[in-house]
């Protein structure tokens, strides 16, 4: 079934074939059936490079989607890797509107479009910096991503800070913690961004919270109170 004669495949298993082709491997690992963490232990049985993946991951476990709807204090987004929203809870909803799927978060904020947020240059270019190294990870794990690969050629295209900085090849980690919106209905309103990377999924749970007692808390707690009604 893997196209192997009898023979190799006794090689292999007696230790006398110790440096099969990367082929080899891929085709045992389909007719075995295995795990892509089980693929990954074989390629490197066979001293090879586990095959990187071919799509960023963008299904959602059903855990996080009980995490997400469970967590109404908080406004509660879910992105990929690279940054594309892919659900909320309706907390984000009355903050940020509601879950557009053709929206990402690098492009926006390269763009102009959809923003309302409040930065100094110095928190713009924290930010923008640790986006552009966000997506340069997702760029190298991810190379044949048709979706990672047009959204950087857009960006290369109209953006030439963005182009810049995607040629500078700096990887950075360090980010705003703060960010104060300007919302339709409650006005400016600053809160902690806390961001949580689902292991084994790549997915980015991000997370707004005001500081308890606060006037940020109790604007905050207007945005919740919004939920059930319209927002403009």
């Amino acid at each position: 079934m893997a196209g192997l004669s009898a023979d190799y495949v006794t090689q292999l298993e007696q230790g006398r074939a110790d440096r099969p082709s990367e082929q080899v491997v891929a085709a045992l690992a389909r007719v075995l059936q295995l795990t892509a963490l089980e693929r990954d232990q074989l390629y490197v049985a066979a001293g090879l490079p586990a095959p990187l993946p071919r799509t960023v991951p963008t299904d959602i476990p059903g855990s996080v989607q009980r995490l997400v709807a469970r967590m109404p204090d908080a406004a509660v987004g879910v992105y990929t890797s690279y940054w594309k929203l892919l659900t909320a809870n309706p907390t984000w909803v009355a903050l940020l509107g509601e879950v557009d799927p053709s929206r990402n978060l690098i492009f926006e904020e390269f763009t102009g479009s959809e923003l309302c947020a409040v930065r100094t240059p110095a928190e713009r270019d924290q930010l923008r910096r640790g986006l552009v190294s966000d997506l340069r990870a997702t760029h190298v794990r991810y190379p044949r991503d048709p979706e990672v690969r047009s959204l950087v050629a857009r960006l290369e295209q109209v953006s030439a800070p963005f182009a810049r900085m995607w040629a500078e090849s700096v990887m950075v980690g360090e980010r705003p913690r703060l960010k104060t919106f300007t919302h339709p209905v409650v006005g400016p309103i600053t809160l902690d961004c806390d961001v949580f990377t689902v292991v084994g999924t790549d997915l980015r749970i991000l997370a707004y919270t005001a500081v308890p007692g606060s006037v940020d808390a109790a604007r905050f707690q207007q945005v919740r109170a919004l939920v059930s009604q319209p927002v403009g």
